[in-house]
C-alpha cells in the first residue's frame, strides 16, 4: 500500500509566494510586504497570479514528500520530473534478500494469474539469494528484480513543478499507480498551502482542457455541465 507523507515544506507557502510577486512591483523590501499584507491579499494575489499562469514565484516555496509502497514502475515515471530532487533506497547497497512486490489490481483479482506471479517473484527471490550467497554483487544480482519491487524514495518539487505534475498524473488517463500518489501528494499539500493548490489538479480541471482526445474519460464533459449549471444558479 502507498505511503505518502509531506515531511517539510517551506513556512507559509501562500504568502511566500505573494510576498515575492509583490517584491517585482513595490519599492520596499520583502521583509516589510510580508509584514505588511494582509491574508486577504495573500488569497487575492496568489489566486490572481495561477490563473494569468503568472507562476515563477511558486518556485520559491518546495515540498519534501517521504514515499513508500511503490513500485519501480512507478519511480520510473516519477524521475521523468525533471524539476525535482529524487533519493531513492539503492539496490547497490540495500540487498533484496525479501523483497516486497507491488501487484497491479488487474492481475490481483485474478487468483490464476495472481498464482503465476507470485511464483515467478519467488523464483526470481531464490536466484538473487543463491546468487548474492555465491558472492555475486548485489549492484549485479538486482538485473533480475523486476519492476514490481517494492521501493522508497524521497522527493522534493517546488510549486511550480508540483502544479503540472498534478496537471499530467492526476489526469485518469495516467497509469493507475503514479495517478494515486499523485492524488494523495495533492491532498498532502492542499493542507498547508491551501491557496496555492486550491485548483490543481489534472488539465481539464485547471484550465478545461482536454489533451487526449478520443481518448478522454469523459471528465470534461461533466465539468463543463456543472459550469452550467453553476451558471444558471446565480
Amino acid at each position: 500500500m502507498i505511503s505518502c507523507k509531506l515531511i517539510r515544506y517551506t513556512p507559509d507557502p501562500d504568502r511566500t509566494v505573494a510576498m515575492s510577486a509583490h517584491l517585482c512591483y513595490s519599492p520596499i523590501g520583502a521583509a516589510q510586504i510580508e509584514e505588511d499584507m494582509t491574508d486577504d491579499q495573500v488569497r487575492r494575489l496568489v489566486r490572481q497570479l495561477a490563473r494569468m499562469g503568472h507562476t515563477s514565484t511558486f518556485e520559491h516555496v518546495t515540498f519534501t514528500f517521504a514515499i513508500e509502497g511503490v513500485s519501480r514502475v512507478l519511480t520510473h515515471q516519477l524521475v521523468r520530473h525533471r524539476i525535482a530532487s529524487y533519493s531513492q533506497q539503492s539496490q547497490r547497497y540495500v540487498k533484496e534478500h525479501d523483497f516486497e512486490t507491488i501487484v497491479p489490481p488487474t492481475i490481483a483479482k485474478d487468483p490464476a494469474l495472481k498464482e503465476k506471479f507470485d511464483g515467478l517473484c519467488g523464483k526470481i527471490q531464490a536466484l538473487y539469494n543463491e546468487m548474492t550467497e555465491a558472492g555475486i554483487p548485489a549492484e549485479d544480482a538486482r538485473y533480475i528484480l523486476p519492476n514490481a519491487t517494492e521501493t522508497k524514495i524521497v522527493v522534493t518539487m517546488n510549486a511550480r513543478s508540483l502544479l503540472h505534475f498534478f496537471e499530467l498524473r492526476c489526469c485518469n488517463r495516467a497509469q493507475w499507480e503514479i495517478r494515486a500518489l499523485a492524488n494523495m501528494m495533492l491532498e498532502e499539500v492542499k493542507k498547508v498551502a491551501p491557496i496555492l493548490f486550491g485548483n490543481a489538479g489534472p488539465t481539464c480541471v485547471t484550465q478545461r482542457i482536454c489533451h487526449e482526445g478520443k481518448m478522454s474519460c469523459g471528465r470534461l464533459e461533466k465539468l463543463f455541465a456543472m459550469d452550467r449549471q453553476r451558471g444558471q444558479n446565480k
